[in-house]
C-alpha cells in the first residue's frame, strides 16, 4: 500500500528509476543520497523520507544493484560504495509498517551479506592490485563498506549474531594484508563494544575460529596495530564473559596460552593491556576478578535499588504534594479562624467597654438631673439612699457568686452521699429479706427450758383458774371408771389412725410410683430404639427411689454453689437452708416395698 502525501522527489526518483535501463538504475539511485543529506537528521521529515523509499522498492533496487558484478556497474566501486552507504541510512531509523517481518526476517540479513560479500570481493581486487593508488582507494572503499555494515549492525543490533557466524566474515578476518586485517580488527572491535553478549549465542565452531584467528594475529602478526587491537578485543571478551576467560584458561586448545603471551614484547604501546590480559588468565587473579564481578554486580543491584526506590519515592510525590497542600491549608484555615475569633474577641471587648462607658455616663447625667431636682438639704439623704443600694447590689452578686461556688465544689460530695444512701437502702432491704426468709424457713429447736421462778408462775397461774373454774364433784370410782373409758376410746383411737396412716402411706407410696413411671415412660425411647437394659428401669422398685435422691441432692449441691449474694446473713454454723419447693425429699411420695394394708 502506497503511503499518502507521498515526496514529490522520491516519485520521481521511482519513475526514473523505472523507465531507465538497467545500467542506468545505480547511478540514478545516488541521487537518494541528495535526498536523505538535505533532510534534517533525526526529524519526522526524515524517517516519511525513509518510509517512501521503503514503499517504492528503492531499497531492494539497491540490493539488487549490490549483487552485480562491479564490473558492470557505471562507475564501479565508487557507485558501490556509495550505494552501501545510502542502504545502510535507509535501514537504520526505519519503520516498515505492515511489512514489518519481510523486512526484518529478509531484507535486512541480505543486506548484511550482500556487504560482507562485497567486503570480500574489494579484499580480493586489492589483493591483486599491484599499483599503490588503486590499493589505496580500493581500501578506502572497503572502509566505506565496513562502516556502513557497522552503521546497519548498530542501528539492528539481532544482525550481529548473523554476520559472526557467516563465513565471508570469518574469511575477512583471516586474511594476511596488515592494512585489510586492521580495518575488519577494528569493525570486530566497535562490534562488541555494541553488544558483546551476541559471541555467546553464535554456534561453538564459529566463535573458537574468531578467537583462533584473535590469538594468531595477536602472536604471529608483527603489526603493532593488529596486535593491539587483538589484545584489546581478547580483554575486553575475557572481562565481560566468564565463559570465554575459562575457555581460555581452561581449555586444551590454549595450553600455554599465558607463557607465549609472556615473552611478547613489553615496550609497546599495548604492554599495560598485554599486562592485563595475562593477569586474568593467571590463577591467582582469578578471586580477584571474582571480587571485582561480585562488586560490579552488588554495584548493579544497588543502582537498580535505589532507581527503583527513586521512582517508588517519584510515584509518591503527587500524594505527598496533595497532602502537604492539604495540611497547609488546614492550618491555614485554622489560622483565619483563630483570626477571626481574635478579632470577634475584640470587638466584643470593644462593644462591652462602649456599653459600660455609656452606662456610666447615663448613670451620671440621671445623677446630675436628680441633684438638680432634689432640694439641697435632701442631698445627703439621697447620695446615703443611693450607696445603701448600690452596696445591697454589690452584696447580693457576691453572696450568689460565693454560693454558686461552693455549691460547685459540694456536688461531688453530694453525688457520693447520694450514692451511698441508694447502696445503703439496697443492701439492707436484701438483708431484711434473708432475716425474712431465714424466718420463714427456720427448724423448730424445742421448748425453751422452765426456770424455778417460771414453774411457780404458772402453776400459780393453774391455781388461780381452777379457783375461778371449779369443776363438779366426782367420786373416785367413777374418776377411775371414766379414766378407763378414756384410755379405751383413746387406744380404739391411735390403733385406727395408724392403720389409717399406713393406707395413706401406701397410697402416696403407689401415687408416686405411677408419677415415676410416667416421667420414664416420657423420657424413654421408643420401642424400635430400646435396648436390653432400658426396661430393667420399669422392673425395678429401687430406680425410683435412687432418681428421688439424685434429684435431691442436685438441687442440695446446686443451693451449696449459690453466690454469696443468695446465702447473705447466714452464720457459719447454722444449718443449710434450701427452699422447701426445691427440696422435696418426702418419704410419702418414695414407694417403699412392703405388705400392702389391710
Amino acid at each position: 500500500m502506497k503511503p499518502a502525501g507521498t515526496d514529490p522527489r522520491i516519485l520521481s526518483l521511482a519513475a526514473e528509476v523505472a523507465k531507465s535501463p538497467e545500467q542506468n538504475v545505480p547511478v540514478i539511485l545516488l541521487k537518494l543520497k541528495e535526498i536523505i543529506n538535505n533532510t534534517p537528521l533525526g526529524s519526522s521529515e526524515l524517517k516519511k523520507v525513509k518510509q517512501d523509499i521503503y514503499c517504492y522498492d528503492l531499497i531492494q533496487y539497491c540490493l539488487l544493484v549490490l549483487s552485480q558484478d562491479s564490473s558492470r556497474i557505471q562507475g564501479g566501486w565508487s557507485t558501490i560504495s556509495q550505494l552501501t552507504q545510502i542502504l545502510s541510512h535507509c535501514c537504520v531509523g526505519l519503520e516498515p509498517g505492515e511489512d514489518g517481518e519481510e523486512f526484518y526476517k529478509e531484507l535486512l540479513p541480505s543486506a548484511a551479506e550482500n556487504f560482507l560479500v562485497l567486503g570480500r570481493r574489494l579484499q580480493t581486487c586489492f589483493i591483486n592490485a599491484t599499483k599503490g593508488e588503486e590499493q589505496d582507494k580500493l581500501l578506502h572503499f572497503f572502509q566505506i563498506v565496513t562502516d556502513s555494515l557497522f552503521w546497519l549492525l548498530g542501528g539492528h543490533i539481532q544482525l550481529i549474531q548473523n554476520v559472526l557466524q557467516s563465513d565471508h566474515f570469518l574469511h575477512l578476518l583471516q586474511t594476511d594484508n596488515v592494512q585489510i586485517g586492521a580495518t575488519v580488527m577494528t569493525l570486530l572491535q566497535n562490534i562488541l563494544q555494541i553488544n558483546s553478549g551476541n559471541l555467546l549465542k553464535i554456534e561453538g565452531k564459529a566463535l573458537h575460529s574468531i578467537l583462533d584467528e584473535i590469538l594468531f594475529k595477536l602472536l604471529s602478526t608483527p603489526s603493532p596495530v593488529i596486535r593491539s587491537t587483538a589484545t584489546k578485543l581478547l580483554l575486553v571478551l575475557a572481562e565481560s564473559h566468564q565463559e570465554i576467560l575459562i575457555l581460555l584458561r581452561l581449555s586444551a586448545c590454549y595450553k600455554g596460552l599465558r607463557s607465549l603471551l609472556n615473552k611478547q614484547e613489553t615496550l609497546t604501546e599495548f604492554s599495560r593491556e598485554l599486562r592485563q590480559l595475562v593477569d586474568l588468565l593467571t590463577p591467582k587473579i582469578q578471586q580477584e576478578v571474582e571480587e571485582q564481578k561480585l562488586h560490579k554486580a552488588a554495584c548493579l543491584i544497588q543502582a537498580y535499588w535505589k532507581g527503583f526506590q527513586t521512582r517508588k519515592r517519584l510515584k509518591k510525590l503527587p500524594s505527598a504534594v496533595i497532602a502537604l497542600q492539604r495540611s497547609f491549608r488546614a492550618k491555614r484555615t485554622k489560622m483565619l479562624l483563630e483570626l477571626n475569633r481574635q478579632k470577634e474577641e475584640e470587638d466584643l471587648r470593644l462593644r462591652l467597654q462602649l456599653q459600660k462607658q455609656r452606662a456610666m455616663r447615663l448613670s451620671r447625667e440621671s445623677r446630675l438631673s436628680m441633684l438638680e431636682i432634689i432640694h439641697p438639704g435632701q442631698v445627703e439623704k439621697y447620695n446615703r439612699e443611693i450607696e445603701e443600694k448600690s452596696a445591697l447590689t454589690i452584696q447580693k452578686h457576691w453572696r450568689g457568686y460565693r454560693e454558686r461556688k461552693n455549691f460547685r465544689q459540694q456536688r461531688p460530695s453530694l453525688t457520693e452521699y447520694k450514692a451511698a444512701v441508694t447502696l445503703q437502702r439496697a443492701v439492707l432491704k436484701f438483708l431484711a429479706k434473708c432475716r425474712k426468709k431465714k424466718k420463714l424457713f427456720a427448724s423448730w429447736h424445742g421448748l425453751q427450758e422452765l426456770t424455778d421462778a417460771r414453774r411457780v408462775e404458772l402453776k400459780q397461774q393453774v391455781d388461780d383458774y381452777v379457783k375461778r373454774h371449779p369443776g363438779s364433784q366426782m367420786s373416785d370410782v367413777a374418776s377411775r371408771e371414766l379414766h378407763a373409758q378414756a384410755q379405751e376410746r383413746l387406744q380404739h383411737y391411735f390403733m385406727g389412725r395408724a392403720i389409717e396412716e399406713r393406707a395413706q402411706q401406701h397410697r402416696e407410696a403407689l401415687m408416686a410410683q405411677i408419677s415415676t413411671n410416667i416421667e420414664q415412660l416420657m423420657k424413654a425411647p421408643s420401642l424400635k430404639e430400646a435396648e436390653g437394659k432400658e426396661p430393667e428401669q420399669f422392673l425395678s422398685r429401687s430406680r425410683p427411689v435412687a432418681a428421688k435422691a439424685k434429684q435431691a441432692h442436685l438441687t442440695t449441691l446446686k443451693h451449696i454453689q449459690a453466690p454469696w449474694w443468695k446465702k447473705l446473713g447466714e452464720e457459719p454454723g447454722d444449718e443449710m437452708d434450701v427452699p422447701k419447693d426445691e427440696l422435696s425429699i418426702d418419704l410419702g411420695t418414695l414407694f417403699i416395698g412392703g405388705t400392702k394394708p389391710p
